[in-house]
């Protein structure tokens, strides 16, 4: 109808109420949540360690994945010409990808692991491989092409923020995907506690095929040169 009950009463527009920080903050989070339920190869391996090895596993391999979201989130903002220099190398990185992915879920697949717990409800690991379970989500993540262009296509989207600005953004971002995994870290573990061992094996078994199932798609993505989204 054309009136504008703002304007007519002499009301600002509620945009000028809307605070740029508390803005900028909702535009990270929104990052955040989009890249947190993205479906890609480190979900079903957290489900994997969380279910078949306990919690401290499964918060290790996310650690692992944290590492390297902020290291790339670092490169993009500090060094994005450098980082950008991957895109030339995205048909290796893809390959890489595709065989960590493949190796990581046909050893999983294939490895006669013996579910114990103890009165925590954990699994028995042995401390070094803590270690070895976080390395394998840094790599899992780092060897991810779609991880890559996500990062640097966030760096390109706020071009214009100052450095407090995009402080905020990413703090916000990367918050809100470790919250998020933490999340599906507990949820195995609540899940697991009403779980034989022999479906636990099964389960963990089911997430290995998944896992085999993003590499072959990376490899066959990246060798027929398909791009999804830009990806």
């Amino acid at each position: 109808s054309g009136f504008d009950s703002q304007a007519h009463f002499g009301y600002p527009p509620i945009s000028l109420y809307l605070d740029p920080v508390f803005s900028i903050l909702l535009a990270g989070l929104g990052m955040g949540l989009f890249m947190s339920i993205s479906v890609g190869p480190t979900i079903f391996a957290i489900l994997r360690y969380s279910l078949q090895s306990g919690w401290k596993a499964g918060m290790s391999f996310v650690l692992g994945v944290s590492i390297s979201d902020i290291l790339y989130v670092a490169l993009a903002n500090t060094a994005s010409s450098q980082l950008g220099q991957l895109l030339k190398h995205m048909t290796f990185i893809g390959y890489a990808g595709a065989g960590l992915f493949i190796i990581m879920g046909i050893t999983a697949l294939f490895k006669k692991v013996k579910v114990n717990r103890h009165a925590a409800d954990d699994a028995n690991v042995p401390g070094r491989q803590y270690t070895r379970i976080a390395a394998s989500g840094f790599l899992m993540n780092s060897l991810n092409p779609g991880v890559i262009i996500t990062w640097l296509s966030a760096v390109a989207a706020i071009a214009t923020f100052n450095n407090n600005e995009r402080i905020t953004f990413f703090s916000a971002c990367l918050l809100l995907i470790l919250g998020f995994d933490l999340l599906k870290v507990l949820l195995a573990q609540r899940i697991r506690k009403h779980l034989t061992p022999r479906t636990i094996l099964y389960l963990n078994r089911i997430s290995a095929l998944c896992i085999v199932g993003m590499g072959l798609f990376l490899f066959i993505k990246t060798y027929l040169g398909i791009k999804i989204g830009g990806v």
